[in-house]
């Protein structure tokens, strides 16, 4: 194995490391110890399975690009540095931040009379949102407390009990866009008919091998397609309450779901103290408000993850195994900003660096950037880092494009295929 000494080991030897829990394979006369890389293996865990205990070079040249190599490189170097392991305290400082704004918003609601110190409030509630959402998410991808129970907890408290959105719904959408990042048919983060469509390839009622339906490119779907650069940021504005519906349908649907009961009493949680506390508001114009200005400022968020994946490249089809790295860079985009600002982002700013290293703490990807820089462009491969604003501009782009492309009611698709052809991202 490789380590600060080295060490051999016979063919036979190898050999006997060839059962779930201890996969170990030779690359070009290097042991590597599999057994936690098969969870996150692109090409599944059968390959890994079928050649353990053995030398795998020639397979593995065979099915892995240059950049597999070098990924894998860059993977084992990261896990000696420790960087895996060095979570930091951000999510103590995250979960401390969203208490005091809890109970910031608590005194505003419940202790001050001023429509003001209400409108505030609303938009305080907003940010802790945001916040609390990148624990659950951070939570949902490795361990960020000292143990599995712990972890849980972080995952229901800040996901179910203080947003209202599933962490078993989370997980459920999450990994498959991982998996299948900016596959029309496969990601269901870009499966939004019929209110936004990115590509023209909607057009043709794609099924969506995700939610096992077709995703039906009708008149209304048309319509609302037409003026989707106009609509964007409105429809972001009460995006919340769409996830809150799909939260309720994954878990008293009879899709199988891990900790469903636990999952129900973190959203009952929910709407129990947020009622109640928009309740608590003099009357109802101040209660809407208190609403509009929570869920406005929280699509700040919605909106930064739309920013990652809408203008970036698209593709039909199941992801494949031997081109992981290539899939990740096409199809996600980073948003540049100075580091004070990264607690704001929860680090997914960095989105590509957290799609190609999903299990490393948000504190590390800073330090990476530009070592997956230099690996993009070693291999000729897109690194997209925009400001904020460049980002919307892309974005919106992408959405008018394809709303003009959705007007042409006579003969769409020779039109598009050509229009996609000229105006290919990246």
């Amino acid at each position: 194995m490789e380590g600060e000494k080295k060490k051999y080991m016979t063919s036979e030897e190898l050999k006997g490391h060839n059962k779930e829990g201890d996969l170990w394979i030779s690359i070009q006369g290097k042991v590597y110890n599999v057994s936690d890389w098969i969870k996150e293996h692109p090409g599944g865990a059968v390959p890994i399975l079928n050649l353990a205990g053995q030398d795998v070079t020639d397979a593995f040249i065979a099915y892995h690009p240059g950049t597999a190599w070098d990924y894998r490189k860059l993977a084992s170097e990261f896990s000696k540095m420790g960087l895996f392991d060095t979570k930091g305290h951000v999510t103590c400082l995250t979960l401390a931040s969203v208490a005091a704004m809890f109970l910031i918003v608590l005194y505003g609601v419940l202790w001050c009379t001023s429509v003001w110190a209400h409108l505030g409030s609303g938009m305080l509630l907003g940010l802790l949102w945001m916040q609390s959402a990148y624990v659950g998410h951070d939570s949902g991808h490795y361990v960020v407390m000292t143990n599995n129970g712990f972890n849980k907890v972080a995952q229901i408290l800040s996901g179910n009990c203080l947003t209202g959105i599933s962490i078993a719904w989370w997980k459920w959408t999450h990994n498959a866009h991982h998996i299948a990042c900016n596959s029309l048919d496969h990601d269901p983060d870009l499966q939004h008919m019929p209110v936004f469509a990115v590509s023209s390839r909607f057009f043709k009622s794609i099924t969506s091998h995700f939610y096992g339906r077709k995703l039906e490119f009708d008149c209304i779907a048309r319509f609302l397609i037409c003026y989707q650069h106009f609509t964007f940021y409105p429809v972001m504005c009460v995006a919340r309450v769409n996830l809150y519906l799909q939260t309720i349908l994954l878990l008293f649907s009879k899709r199988r779901v891990h900790d469903r009961a636990l999952n129900i009493m973190g959203i009952l949680v929910f709407w129990t103290w947020f009622p109640l506390l928009v309740s608590s508001l003099p009357n109802w114009p101040e209660r809407v408000m208190f609403v509009l200005a929570s869920f406005t400022v929280c699509s700040i968020q919605h909106i930064q993850f739309c920013l990652n994946h809408f203008a970036a490249n698209v593709y039909v089809g199941a992801p494949s195994g031997n081109d992981w790295f290539e899939k990740q860079t096409s199809g996600t985009l980073d948003i540049s900003c100075s580091s004070w600002m990264d607690w704001f982002f929860g680090g997914l700013q960095f989105q590509l660096e957290h799609h190609l290293f999903p299990r490393l703490p948000r504190c590390q990807l800073r330090k990476i950037s530009p070592l997956v820089s230099d690996l993009c462009k070693k291999h000729n491969l897109p690194y997209r880092s925009l400001s904020f604003w460049e980002a919307n501009q892309w974005t919106i782009r992408t959405l008018r494009t394809a709303a003009l492309q959705a007007r042409d009611l006579t003969n769409p698709v020779p039109k598009n295929l050509l229009w996609e052809a000229v105006n290919t991202h990246g």
